[in-house]
């Protein structure tokens, strides 16, 4: 009896001073016109906690590349992290993953170098039609746009119309002008990239992603949180 105490005693003493395992942070990037709402649902393993960053106003004429290293200082590189961008937000993941090398990123509904674009933003580029128009017209065009050409956001309507409501009608418009203008040719490797086969933001044939949610819409990460939140755990 004496015996077993004495091993229970070191068992214990033991798994006391064994190291504590270090949180990995979640830096959650949203979309354009959502903010932390988009990830309300978001359920990460233990051993993982989230972050949300958060997009100031860009600067005039702001690149992607510029823009993320702005909000990058938001990211703290001396602990492990994982970066998690939706839409926008996986393209500035892109950016930040070669900036700061991060332990895994993963994109949702999203664009990793400008040829994924539709040819509406290419486009622009080169003829810069979005300059034509103010602040206030493009945030009212982008709910009218939302409701019509993604319809699946109506599972979550309200909460859609308010995280586009509550956006500052200069943000959008220079956010937009950044994805217009958007120099990126190629991307690192390693980016897992979730995307929806009735995404028609960001069509589907335009992408190469990693994984393929069929019917999946560029509202998927609230209208179907469950379905991505298993696979984002999965790719963790």
């Amino acid at each position: 009896m004496h015996g077993k105490l004495v091993i229970a005693f070191l068992l214990l003493t033991t798994i006391h001073w064994l190291p504590a395992q270090p949180i990995t942070t979640v830096y959650l990037l949203p979309g354009t016109g959502s903010d932390d709402r988009l990830f309300a649902l978001l359920s990460l393993p233990t051993g993982y906690q989230a972050k949300h960053i958060l997009y100031p106003i860009p600067e005039k004429n702001a690149t992607m590349s510029g823009y993320a290293t702005l909000i990058a200082q938001q990211i703290d590189t001396t602990k492990p992290f994982v970066l998690i961008g939706v839409s926008i937000g996986g393209m500035l993941s892109t950016e930040l993953t070669e900036q700061l090398h991060p332990k895994k990123t993963i994109i949702i509904s999203s664009a990793k170098c400008r040829k994924e674009l539709p040819r509406h933003y290419r486009f622009q580029k080169h003829v810069p039609i979005n300059k034509l128009f103010g602040p206030r017209f493009i945030k009212a065009m982008s709910s009218v746009a939302q409701a019509v050409v993604e319809p699946d956001r109506n599972k979550y309507k309200a909460t859609f119309k308010a995280m586009l409501s509550d956006k500052n009608p200069l943000y959008l418009k220079r956010a937009v002008n950044m994805i217009i203008h958007w120099e990126r040719e190629t991307h690192p490797p390693g980016i897992i990239h979730i995307h929806g086969s009735n995404d028609h933001t960001l069509p589907l044939r335009n992408i190469t992603p990693s994984i393929i949610v069929q019917k999946g819409s560029h509202m998927m990460t609230l209208t179907r949180a469950e379905e991505i939140n298993a696979l984002i755990v999965e790719n963790l």
